[in-house]
Order: C-alpha cells, then structure tokens, then sequence
C-alpha cells in the first residue's frame, strides 16, 4: 500500500481485535500498535509496585509515578510480532493473564492513565502506515482516521474464545469467571466518564461472533480496499 493511512480498530475485549489488527497490518506492510498492552503495561506496574489493594487501585499514590513508566513496542523477528516492554523488560506474557485482565478496565478509567497512554499513542501515529486497536482510538486518539472499524461480537462467544485461550495455555478457571470478566470490563468500558467505548459515527461496525479470524480479516480487508 502506497497511501499512508492511520486504521483505528475499535471494539470490546476478546474480539480478537488485536490479532486481527496484527494481521491486517502484516499484510499493508504498516506497523501494528496494541493500545490495550499500554494499559495492561500501566496495570502491571501498579501490581509491581503494590498499587492494587485487593479490588481497589491506590489512584493518588499511582498517578505520581507514572512519570516512572517507560512503555514501548519491539518487534521480535522469532515470531513476527510486536512486543510490549515495561521499563526495558519483555512482559508481553505477564500482561495477558487474568490478575491484570480483571483490574486492566478499573487502571484504564483513570483519567491521568488516558491522558499519559493517549499522548503515547498519539506520538507513535506522527508518521502514520499505522494500525492501533484499543477502545477510544476512532473517538480519542484519532478521531481524523483515515478508516474506522468497529469490532463486536456476544459476550458469550468472546468468552468462550478466552476461556479456550486460558486452556491453550494451560491456566485453570472456570468459564463463568471468564463470561463475569468480559461483562464487567464491557461495563466499565462503555459507561465510564472519561472517553468511553462507543462506536465513533464514522465507522465501519464488523460483527465477528460468526467468523473466525481469517473471516474477519477477509471482511476488514475488504473494507480497507473500498476505501483506498
């Protein structure tokens, strides 16, 4: 692809959002940019740092330290993927479990979190031939997209398609802890104050809960091409 594009893909968790955006920038030759890995970087260093208390994130001691956090993306030849460091280290694995999924959403509220990750994100798009998934990337991050996608699906499919991960890797936890945390996050997500996950007016909305990944890469695809 000669143009120079900026694609936002937006959408609830587990819908595949990030495989689906790695692939598709694969295939443009862009670079891939997991704007939730961000946030799951900021929700690990709180971990790290005992800035989780049980259910409850310590915001006033948090939001200081921030100017602590150093995130960015490598790309590892070995796989062909992009992956997340915090403070120089590797923690692509650690940011995928279930102690920072349930509290990732609750981190992601924090308006000082938004501002810091958002800058972030935004300095990463100067020079476009980008592809960013997350949740407010078509509303917040870059509202001036060139192409918007919005990706949903059930919140039983999505955690069926978690839990089968969980069990891939050999995690133990039952399916109904799964479904809870996907209808939580998808709560907190849509309803929070600060730049909440909406469908921006502007895009295109894509309902995967019948396709797999290959599917919805067809169908993403095609609507990129349309739109060159």
């Amino acid at each position: 692809m000669k143009q120079d594009l900026i694609i936002a893909i937006d959408g609830h968790s587990s819908t595949g959002k990030s495989s689906l955006s790695k692939l598709i920038a694969k295939q443009l030759g862009y670079t891939h940019i997991d704007s939730g890995a961000m946030y799951r970087a900021v929700t690990l260093f709180a971990y790290q740092n005992d800035l989780i208390e049980g259910n409850k994130v310590l915001v006033e001691q948090l939001v200081p330290r921030l100017e602590e956090i150093f995130i960015d993306f490598r790309y590892n030849t070995a796989n062909n993927l992009n992956e997340t460091y915090l403070n120089g280290v590797n923690v692509e694995d650690e940011i995928r479990g279930l102690q920072v999924s349930s509290m990732v959403s609750p981190i992601a509220v924090i308006p000082e979190v938004r501002d810091y990750c958002v800058a972030l994100q935004q300095k990463m798009g100067e020079n476009k031939r980008i592809v960013m998934d997350g949740r407010d990337i078509g509303t917040t991050v870059f509202p001036n997209a060139d192409i918007k996608i919005f990706i949903t699906a059930s919140a039983e499919i999505r955690a069926k398609r978690r839990f089968l991960e969980f069990e891939r890797e050999g995690k133990t936890i039952s399916f109904d802890e799964v479904l809870k945390n996907v209808i939580e996050r998808d709560h907190i997500d849509s309803t929070r104050e600060y730049s909440p996950l909406r469908k921006a007016e502007d895009a295109i909305e894509v309902d995967n809960s019948n396709l797999n990944l290959e599917q919805t890469v067809e169908a993403v695809m095609k609507i990129i091409s349309s739109k060159k």
